[in-house]
């Protein structure tokens, strides 16, 4: 089971400035959406001033079985892998191996001689031109770049990603020259669109240190935070603490998860056919909470420094140019806005009065198309990790923004 000693516990919920009765009522949705077949299971873990404030587990790993949920079970939290190797970026970044406006042919060659999309043909074909320039490092990590992904049905770009195989390459070399084929969405820095930047972001990693990602994650993240439960494979050892993944199955219930987003969902007690920074990574919530209280300490926990205070300020720093977050787009998926922008690796509240959210003024939060989710809110020292066993879907997204309804509160004593 997972050791809460791994992080300093709070006598009373009261003693971090939380209401107990209020944080039960968090729990009793959990367990309402666990008995009412909404999932299999749930995680929630909260964090207020380095200590762990409320943690708590529903249901269980798999259907069918009467074992509970363990707190130290492993999910597969898919796009919160992302983070982990913007944070791996930016070590390499302080290292001076690189600078935000570099271009990304630096590291990847392959992106010579882009073509931007302009519209279709009248015979269904892409019509190009020419990119200006080739996407900065800065765009790459924030999503500005103007690659597409191949999980969204909303672009012929986005198809083409999809029919390229893109994301069921046989590895991040491979990834690349697939990628190449295919124009950019827009010209760089001109509008966000969710994308492969992550992916290519660990390929950089890779091709900057000379060790694979995960190696190179364990090295310099994992080992030192006591992330000791998180990678790209799962040992044997650890197989029956895996938690199943469920999709709607369209009739009101669940059913075994074989694809995420046309990807087929992988055997991570299997080495992976690539060690994608977009989404490959297994962990618990104390491995992700321990993650997540670095970033809130701006790059140090334990003693344990990987970062500098400005660097992770950084990060934290709105990068979708002012002219996009201006105007709305059907590409973003998120309501980007002046009150809501993007840093390189998370979201960013910039205005939560404007937003009309509870969370402080910079909080930084994302999530993985398995249902899991976080949040950091630096205004009032808070840390959460919610893990469910569901693939993104409305329902999914409920369990996001219920949870930080009830989590604010149940926060009586903000200031404290």
């Amino acid at each position: 089971m997972a050791d809460p000693a791994r992080l300093p516990v709070v006598t009373r919920p009261e003693d971090a400035g939380f209401d107990a009765s209020r944080l039960q009522q968090m729990a009793d949705w959990m367990a309402d959406m666990v008995a009412s077949g909404q999932v299999a299971g749930a995680t929630t873990l909260l964090m207020r001033h380095g200590r762990l404030v409320d943690f708590r587990t529903f249901g269980t790993g798999r259907l069918g079985s009467d074992e509970p949920l363990q707190k130290d079970a492993l999910f597969r939290i898919y796009s919160m892998t992302k983070p982990v190797v913007s944070v791996a970026m930016m070590m390499l970044f302080e290292d001076g191996l690189w600078q935000l406006d570099d271009l990304i042919t630096r590291f990847l060659p392959e992106f010579e001689n882009l073509d931007v999309f302009t519209g279709l043909t009248p015979d269904g074909t892409m019509a190009v031109e020419r990119a200006r320039r080739a996407p900065t490092l800065r765009e790459l990590m924030s999503h500005t770049a103007g690659f597409g992904y191949g999980l969204f049905d909303i672009h012929p770009v986005e198809r083409a990603y999809r029919e390229h195989g893109v994301l069921t390459a046989g590895s991040l070399d491979e990834l690349v020259r697939r990628a190449a084929r295919i124009p950019l969405m827009f010209q760089p820095g001109s509008e966000w669109f969710y994308s492969i930047g992550a992916d290519l972001q660990g390929l950089i990693v890779e091709r900057i240190s000379g060790q694979t990602l995960g190696d190179f994650l364990q090295t310099r993240i994992f080992g030192p935070l006591g992330m000791v439960d998180t990678g790209f494979q799962i040992p044997p050892d650890k197989a029956d603490r895996l938690a199943a993944l469920y999709a709607d199955d369209g009739a009101g219930g669940l059913k075994t998860a074989t694809h995420a987003f046309d990807v087929p969902v992988h055997d991570v007690t299997a080495p992976p056919p690539m060690e994608a920074g977009g989404g490959g990574l297994v962990s618990t919530a104390v491995d992700y909470a321990r993650f997540g209280q670095m970033i809130l300490n701006r790059g140090e926990l334990d003693g344990m420094r990987l970062l500098a205070p400005e660097t992770v300020d950084l990060m934290a720093t709105n990068a979708i140019p002012a002219a996009v977050l201006a105007t709305s787009s059907p590409l973003r998926l998120l309501p980007f806005s002046p009150a809501f922008g993007f840093g390189l690796g998370f979201s960013i509240v910039l205005d939560p009065g404007t937003l009309g959210v509870s969370e402080g003024r910079g909080t930084l939060s994302w999530g993985g198309g398995g249902g899991t989710w976080f949040w950091i809110d630096p205004t009032h020292d808070i840390v959460f990790v919610g893990l469910i066993q569901r693939l993104a879907d409305p329902v999914s997204n409920t369990f996001r923004a219920k949870a930080r309804t009830l989590v604010y509160a149940a926060l009586t004593h903000p200031e404290k």
